[in-house]
């Protein structure tokens, strides 16, 4: 991995440290904006472009090749003497989950938005998901200078789609061809930004005469918003007293920073309009570490929980958020530290595993290149090296700080194919590359099929499995045959049934006795918590059961959950609950009492009617109107339900539901429905319950009859 060329220092005051991420559609921006913002910093000196293939944050020849983003790329930078650590995410759903784990350790975010398309569905996605987070954020309307861009129009779908608490500090001067520079609300000029020296020189002036009207509008529109929170504020304007640019920036900071108000900026980052603006808003109105409130963890000892205050004299305690295998480096471990200090060299603790393991080398991280650095402190973001056995969602901290963070929610995988080494030398290196491919990416998941001994690897869709294959090409020199891919199918349960399992027997001159009775509910998505597939609970008492055997049952009675009776998936949405049984003081054990839960479990799923569930994908289809009849046609016809039809700038957009196997071949489809003029988007949405008869042909068809 190259190392970085340039010294930044970084801050000891943690009020001058934003974490900051980009976020949005695909093909809204992000890398171009991220790319200017470099630039002005000063971090890099040519700009790149993604169409170009040589912007610094997409890296990999994947990325270049195709011109988006496929891994989450951290940096920093300095502005106006604050640091600024980036992580530029994906916008394709295919690896959703690289913005999950970055939104998971980020203080605040840009949402960037395309001038034409708008809020599109991956822009709904991870909007959604910094909201999970409690994220602050910026609203970024860029592409300004495009054909059909339309501020006001994707303003209205923000509040129709998002929030309604987003209100424009800035309107554009001009659009498409004549857009020229910005007014800022906050301080009533005009920006306008020179294009010889790429926008980095800019002037204000008053504002233009024929935009006067619209901009006094739109700032009281925005006073109104922001008055509740400053009261100095609320009385200038209730009584028509001049208010000061300190005061709106007081109140638009706060709003922010309580989730309560998202500003509006715009700009075109490919013409180099608003960039500086946009860095301006990022120091002033997103919150640094000190500025949030204090992390939760849970004390792994009392379970109870606990506040963790970013303070480089506390305990250490961090989360790894991603994990990298580098062929120059070894493995890197991506982390934020949330209180004391880590030195290189220094022990750490897996608290989720127990392990300790030793620091060899700590990273400042730019894009893929890297810079070792002494120390980290609370607030910061780097990578670790030396650590073996540490996975993505681990929290890590120093030597007697027994605490644990919340874990990371990832989706399931939906999609799934064969793979099978060329040659035999090959099929030597395929399963260690498939192992470090796994352990990097928590939604790709490699399984072996017990019928025909075939590898299978599942992801997200049809380009994440793509990319797989091509990295394992391009990174490992290994070719492999793939089949076609398939779809990836649950199990769950229709009906309440108890069962009894039996472990009575003698083996090897030993006997062996446990009784377990067991309770099988069906639950629905919304008996389980976030991230959560199935429910346990134990209901006999220790003169039943003794408490000795408890975790074994526990432990048997989940696993037995892992291979459906219909077709060997997964099983969610069940609950269990032991309810009865039987024990002997001198032939029970844990072997035994694991036996007997297997049995009972197994016995249970058969007699309570198993039904397979099968991914939902939402999909967005835009396309011109002529054509959205025979589109929602196909769509009834493939299963689905659709969800809105709205207008979006003299095209149509519809949104459905619709299961995933009917979806193979869409785009195919599509361009012949609408002669290559409609375009559509995917998303995992969630897995529903199959109709008997096409439940019926899956099993056949699988099952080879």
């Amino acid at each position: 991995m190259p190392t970085l060329e340039y010294n930044l220092e970084m801050p000891v005051d943690l009020a001058l440290l934003r974490n900051i991420g980009i976020i949005a559609h695909i093909d809204a921006g992000k890398t171009t904006t991220t790319e200017r913002m470099l630039f002005y910093t000063g971090i890099i000196h040519r700009m790149g472009e993604v169409h170009d293939g040589n912007a610094v944050m997409d890296w990999m020849e994947q990325e270049k090749e195709r011109g988006i983003t496929i891994t989450s790329a951290v940096t920093k930078c300095f502005w106006k003497e604050k640091q600024i650590n980036i992580i530029d995410t994906p916008g394709h759903v295919d690896f959703t989950a690289e913005v999950e784990r970055s939104l998971r350790v980020l203080d605040g975010a840009i949402g960037i938005f395309c001038g034409v398309g708008g809020v599109e569905p991956q822009s709904e996605t991870v909007w959604h998901q910094a909201d999970r987070y409690k994220v602050p954020r910026l609203a970024f309307i860029n592409k300004m200078d495009r054909t059909g861009a339309d501020f006001e129009h994707v303003v209205d779908m923000i509040h129709n789609r998002l929030t309604r608490n987003a209100i424009p500090i800035q309107i554009p001067i001009g659009r498409e061809s004549n857009f020229c520079g910005i007014i800022d609300l906050i301080s009533m000029q005009a920006y306008y930004f020179d294009a010889e020296t790429m926008g980095v020189n800019f002037h204000n002036e008053d504002i233009p005469e024929k935009y006067m009207e619209v901009a006094k509008s739109a700032r009281d529109r925005l006073l109104q918003h922001i008055a509740e929170y400053n009261d100095e504020l609320m009385e200038n304007y209730l009584e028509e007293k001049p208010i000061s640019e300190e005061l709106i920036k007081d109140a638009i900071k706060k709003g922010t920073r309580y989730h309560q108000f998202t500003p509006i900026l715009t700009g075109s980052a490919l013409k180099n309009i608003g960039v500086q603006n946009l860095l301006d808003s990022i120091i002033e109105f997103l919150p640094s570490p000190l500025e949030i409130p204090p992390t939760t963890g849970i004390n792994k000892k009392s379970k109870k929980p606990i506040e963790i205050y970013p303070k480089p004299e506390e305990k250490f305690s961090a989360f790894v958020f991603k994990v990298k295998i580098d062929k120059y480096v070894g493995k890197l471990n991506y982390i934020r530290v949330y209180s004391g200090t880590l030195q290189k060299k220094n022990t750490i603790v897996n608290q989720t595993t127990g392990k300790r393991e030793r620091v060899a080398r700590i990273l400042q991280i730019h894009s893929n290149k890297t810079k070792d650095i002494e120390e980290l402190r609370a607030g910061d973001i780097a990578a670790l090296v030396g650590p073996k056995k540490i996975r993505t969602g681990d929290t890590i901290t120093s030597t007697h700080n027994d605490i644990l963070l919340s874990k990371i929610i990832f989706p399931a995988s939906v999609i799934a194919s064969a793979i099978e080494p060329k040659t035999k030398a090959d099929k030597d290196n395929l399963d260690d590359a498939l192992r470090k491919l796994e352990e990097e990416d928590p939604t790709f998941k490699v399984s072996v099929d017990k019928d025909s001994g075939q590898t299978l690897i599942s992801g997200m869709g049809e380009l994440h499995l793509e990319i797989i294959v091509d990295r394992l090409k391009r990174e490992f020199d290994i070719n492999v045959n793939v089949g076609n891919p398939y779809v990836t199918y649950r199990e769950t349960i229709r009906n309440e049934v108890t069962a009894t399992g039996e472990m009575i027997r003698e083996m090897d001159g030993k006997g062996h006795f446990a009784v377990v009775e067991v309770k099988l509910t069906p639950l629905s998505l919304s008996d389980l918590e976030p991230g959560e597939e199935n429910k346990f609970e134990n209901l006999v008492a220790e003169e039943t059961i003794p408490k000795e055997y408890w975790n074994a049952i526990e432990k048997s009675a989940l696993n037995a959950l892992l291979d459906g009776p219909l077709l060997n998936n997964p099983i969610q949405r069940i609950k269990i609950e032991i309810v009865g049984g039987k024990f002997n003081e001198v032939d029970s054990s844990d072997t035994a009492f694991s036996i007997a839960t297997s049995i009972a479990v197994n016995k249970a799923l058969r007699k309570a009617e198993p039904i397979l569930m099968e991914p939902i994908m939402k999909i967005s289809i835009i396309s011109p109107e002529e054509f959205i009849g025979d589109i929602i046609g196909d769509v009834n016809s493939k299963r689905g339900k659709i969800d809105r039809i709205c207008s979006q700038n003299k095209k149509q957009e519809v949104v459905a539901e619709i299961p995933m196997r009917e979806l193979f071949g869409y785009s195919t489809k599509l361009r012949s429905i609408s002669q290559g003029r409609a375009i559509y988007t995917m998303e995992f949405l969630k897995f529903e319950t199959v109709p008997m008869n096409i439940q019926e042909k899956i099993i056949k068809r699988v099952r080879g009859f």
